[in-house]
């Protein structure tokens, strides 16, 4: 079967990618059914050809309006699709939309009819706030890491900066590699119009990894194997903190002065 990607070697390498990240998840027990979600900004992968191509469903409403979007491109995991089929085959478990003029409606032009996630509006509300921004940023990952999410079920992790705080001095590649920590926001309906916004608040608030309380993480980054590389790191860090508390002692984590030590070393925010 003919597929968009044939021929397009830049955009079938960031759909591999996408595929490569969902296995992943699978294997890490972060994607149980069809849980998580995927939204990727392909627009500069897209050629004079593609955007030639007609619209093989009809016209969808996304339910709000995007400005920054008109004329984007994007992969999208399908709605209901399980990431460990998406991961073996992208293009039957996931499809390639449109953004049309109107900046409120999309159409779907490849390679079938797969409907988009139902968080697309949250997850395309982010990638136009992104844009706006100037962001370099173009992949949007949801996902329910363990060890992470167990954190969120106590209410002293979610105040302000007290998770990134304990994650960065776990081990020192979590500063590193994840120097804008993890935000929080407070449980609210998934999918909802308010949870979207909360999330775009606390990426304004210089997060790129978000934790949705008792819920899962939203995390942005250039593409989604760093998205999902953040996650990772993070999530190690939780591991490391309830092994110890598993081994019946609260670990000592580095001190505020090796930590600022690590800072100034590798020139990463304070």
């Amino acid at each position: 079967m003919k597929s968009i990607l044939d021929n397009r070697p830049s955009l079938a390498a960031e759909i591999e990618k996408v595929a490569e990240v969902a296995g992943y998840l699978w294997q890490k027990g972060w994607a149980e059914r069809n849980g998580g979600n995927i939204t990727v900004n392909i627009t500069e992968h897209i050629d004079d050809d593609i955007r030639a191509l007609p619209a093989i469903s009809e016209v969808k409403s996304i339910g709000t309006t995007l400005p920054q979007l008109k004329g984007c491109y994007f992969y999208c995991k399908g709605t209901q699709k399980r990431m460990r089929d998406l991961a073996r085959d992208p293009m039957a478990n996931g499809s390639i939309i449109r953004i049309l003029d109107d900046c409120a409606s999309y159409v779907i032009i490849a390679d079938q009819a797969v409907m988009p996630t139902s968080e697309l509006p949250s997850h395309l509300s982010v990638h136009n706030y992104l844009l706006a921004k100037g962001s370099p940023y173009r992949a949007s990952l949801h996902t329910h890491p363990i060890e992470l999410v167990a954190l969120s079920h106590n209410k002293k992790f979610m105040e302000k900066d007290v998770a990134t705080r304990l994650l960065w001095s776990m081990i020192p590649e979590t500063k590193a590699f994840c120097p804008r920590g993890l935000g929080m926001v407070p449980y609210m309906l998934p999918g909802s119009v308010e949870l979207a916004d909360a999330t775009i608040r606390a990426i304004d608030d210089d997060y790129d990894v978000v934790m949705w309380e008792k819920h899962g993480v939203f995390a942005v980054d250039t593409d989604i194997m760093s998205a999902f590389d953040q996650v990772d790191v993070l999530n190690k860090s939780a591991l490391i903190y309830i092994a110890a508390r598993n081994m019946g002692f609260e670990p000592d984590g580095m001190s505020q002065a090796q930590m600022q030590e690590l800072s100034d070393v590798f020139g990463l925010p304070k």
